[in-house]
């Protein structure tokens, strides 16, 4: 989430010279996604310490997929005018299934 404020630092800055003409807001919305998830990140993380589970590790490690393609893809966007194409649908993808994972885990530890 550290990177997420320092990137929205950045980017706020960086957005007035990118390639992108949407790159104020696909910054915009790179930051706030991943600023989210690393939250999704952090509660897997920390219900983890008290009771590791696979579903956890899980949600974890799609939100940090998420983050990377998702984000990632934006940011490339924005800044250098590159689409990766379908990388940051897949990284959506991810999102949501971090999110339905971790819902599972609340329901069979509930």
């Amino acid at each position: 989430m550290a990177l997420a404020v320092a990137l929205g630092a950045v980017s706020s800055h960086g957005a007035k010279g990118a390639v992108h003409p949407d790159a104020a807001r696909l910054l915009q919305t790179a930051v706030l996604y991943q600023m989210i998830h690393g939250i999704g990140i952090v509660i897997a993380g920390t219900l983890a310490r008290t009771r590791p589970a696979r579903l956890l590790a899980a949600a974890g490690i799609l939100h940090l997929l998420g983050v990377a393609a998702f984000c990632g893809a934006l940011y490339a966007l924005a800044l250098t005018g590159v689409s990766l194409g379908v990388v940051a649908p897949l990284g959506g993808m991810a999102f949501i299934a971090g999110w339905l994972v971790l819902a599972a885990y609340a329901l069979r530890a509930g």
